[in-house]
């Protein structure tokens, strides 16, 4: 299934998968079954964090997983009370330790929280820790672009990845259409609406009976035209699988129209705006 998989370039030159797999509340034992056979099934791009607190468990499936490291495209974040530049450094390094790997795929600043201010500072930590070889593709999470153009005025970098909440109910065009303009790749998280009920649209509903697709791979299968990466998570191998049935379908433009409808102003998951959520 592997090779199902088509990649997608970073403004950096690294390819990665363009579909992988969210690790949001994995842990123990259990996580690590999830991601070994998640890898078994074809997934190649693994997402944490330092606050999601199962580096460990992710670093130890790399080590049992039968797949070499050099296939494999590892995610953690930065967390943001530790966006002070020395700091970010040293979690870096510890995030590495407790993963028991000598390098991160990619490193990710997991909020700006602007309040606190220090994002720019935790920027350029990231370009260190990218040029000491501790990880060899750096970006940001829930970053709109006064943001990002902020870290490229100031350092002349600007992120490869942009991970942001994206779902139906909360597609984002104008943030969309600004990564895609400078190089930055959308990433999306929580890209089937978590506990919401969006997958009980009619909409969304007639286009997986029309299709033979359930409404999952409908959701991820528009992620995808819409030109992000989508990072569902999953545990059963059922759902494993079935979030890697994405690439046998095309949706219309008329479809594509009428999932793009079910957004809504107030369509975030929790209200965490990232002009003044603060996250530590």
């Amino acid at each position: 299934m592997t090779n199902l998989i088509p990649e997608i370039a970073l403004n950096d030159g690294t390819r990665l998968p363009a579909v992988g797999l969210g690790t949001y509340m994995l842990k123990g034992s259990a996580g690590l079954e999830t991601i070994v056979n998640a890898v078994g099934l074809g997934y190649r791009l693994v997402d944490s964090a330092f606050n999601y607190e199962n580096e460990g468990m992710v670093g130890e499936a790399v080590k049992r997983c039968g797949v070499p490291r050099s296939a494999l495209f590892i995610t953690s974040k930065l967390p943001g009370r530790r966006h002070r530049y020395e700091e970010a450094i040293c979690t870096v390094e510890e995030s590495l330790y407790r993963a028991g790997l000598d390098y991160y795929d990619l490193y990710l600043i997991h909020w700006p929280n602007p309040v606190t201010g220090l994002y720019l500072e935790a920027w350029q930590a990231m370009i260190t820790v990218k040029e000491r070889g501790l990880v060899r593709s750096i970006g940001v999470c829930n970053f709109k672009p006064h943001h990002m153009a902020r870290l490229e005025k100031e350092t002349g970098v600007l992120p490869c990845i942009d991970q942001i909440e994206l779902h139906p109910y909360f597609n984002q065009p104008e943030q969309r259409e600004w990564n895609a303009a400078h190089g930055i790749v959308t990433e999306a998280w929580s890209p089937l609406g978590r506990a919401s009920r969006v997958r009980q649209e009619p909409a969304i509903l007639e286009i997986a009976a029309a299709k033979g697709k359930t409404p999952a791979q409908v959701i991820l299968r528009w992620q995808l035209q819409l030109g992000s990466l989508p990072i569902p998570k999953a545990a059963s191998p059922e759902h494993l699988r079935e979030n890697l049935g994405l690439f046998d379908f095309v949706l219309t433009g008329d479809e594509m129209a009428a999932i793009n409808a079910l957004t809504r102003p107030d369509g975030r998951l929790k209200n965490q705006d990232p002009d003044v959520y603060e996250e530590f």
